[in-house]
């Protein structure tokens, strides 16, 4: 059967992540439900472009499965969104080549992370925003954003629980900030991202909007390689996997 590419967006808020994990409710094992109701009881596979934490949301995460129904696109979505919760959404299926992986063909990763940097809460984007009442100034954020960006070390800012044995070394291909009314969005794209690294980047960022934090800081957060110099990790609510490119290979 032909190998399909499915992307989907869902609101993480009551999963416990995007990964199978026992006795947890998490996106992975939802759409496995549902293709194996699709199959009639059949276990079908599914192999995902990452997983995203407990609370983190996604527009834009992509996932491979190899079905033994010979079903339409078209349906395959329609089915899809039948039977799933209605925090997940199919938004497109194709097929692609038998070589496809979900995770080993990613090129590029764009996570958002949005702030509510307002006065007053919005109990209406609590789950969706990390509510930071400070005064930020913008333009300080900026210039602490391009010494992000490029490739470097960034044991200081990944999860001292990461599962990465290996090099810490990875490549930033943007990492901006600006302000949309009352909130504040950052865009993190890279080649690939370490355990809880957005969430510590931007909470870095933030504390140099604040005053709390130099340039001259994270210039030392880099080079002494420690997970406890560079402050606390952020909160999941605000943070979106918004895109994933990938070689063509379709």
């Amino acid at each position: 059967m032909q190998k399909l590419k499915c992307t989907i967006s869902y609101d993480g808020t009551n999963f416990s992540g995007y990964q199978i994990q026992p006795n947890k409710r998490t996106v992975q094992a939802e759409i496995e439900q549902a293709i194996k109701q699709i199959h009639k009881g059949k276990h079908i596979r599914t192999y995902a472009s990452g997983r995203t934490d407990t609370g983190v949301h996604a527009r834009g995460q992509v996932f491979h499965f190899t079905p033994e129904l010979d079903i339409p696109t078209a349906n395959w979505k329609k089915a899809f969104n039948a039977i799933l919760p209605k925090e997940i959404y199919v938004k497109k299926i194709e097929k692609v080549s038998p070589d496809f992986h979900a995770q080993f063909d990613a090129i590029e990763k764009e996570y958002r992370y949005f702030v509510l940097n307002s006065k007053e809460r919005d109990v209406f984007r609590r789950n969706f925003t990390y509510f930071y009442p400070f005064n930020i100034d913008v333009a300080k954020v900026q210039a602490a954003c391009k010494m992000f960006e490029g490739t470097h070390d960034f044991t200081s800012f990944c999860s001292a629980r990461t599962t990465v044995k290996g090099s810490k070394v990875r490549t930033l291909y943007e990492v901006s900030c600006n302000r949309i009314e009352d909130e504040i969005l950052f865009i993190l794209r890279g080649n690939g991202f370490l355990y809880n690294m957005v969430r510590i980047i931007v909470g870095v960022l933030l504390e140099v909007g604040s005053g709390n934090i130099s340039l001259h800081d994270i210039e030392t957060m880099f080079l002494k390689k420690d997970r406890s110099v560079a402050g606390k990790t952020l909160p999941s609510s605000g943070l979106f996997l918004w895109e994933v490119t990938y070689q063509n290979k379709s």
